[in-house]
């Protein structure tokens, strides 16, 4: 259970690097802890949206993006584009640090926060 634990807060973590890192680009937001929460709520609304639409073909993985884009819409000033541009960068922003971290055999490939990683 620990082990669980620490994964998900690792992944987490990492996860949150993604969005600071959209949200520094694209935004100019600089609040690490607001990325974490973000992320974390993100997670949960992508968990949520999943388990109750995401058994639909074609739509269901659509609503579960959209409802993933509507947190960081909420959380970070800008529109939808903003919202869909730090979400790209987030994604991008961590699938290089997972990269870099399973070269080194320090993680797996996945983190919680950031869809699709």
């Amino acid at each position: 259970m620990i082990d669980n634990l620490v994964v998900f807060v690792v992944s987490l973590l990492i996860g949150a690097v993604g969005i600071y890192a959209g949200a520094k680009v694209i935004v100019d937001a600089e609040n690490y802890t607001y990325a974490v929460v973000t992320a974390l709520l993100g997670a949960i609304v992508w968990s949520l949206v999943g388990l109750f639409f995401g058994w639909i073909p074609l739509l269901g993985p659509l609503l579960v993006f959209i409802a993933y884009l509507a947190v960081i819409n909420a959380r970070y000033p800008g529109g939808w584009v903003d919202a869909a541009a730090i979400t790209i960068v987030a994604w991008l922003s961590v699938l290089v640090v997972l990269y870099v971290l399973a070269l080194v055999g320090a993680t797996g490939f996945d983190a919680v926060g950031v869809p699709g990683v």
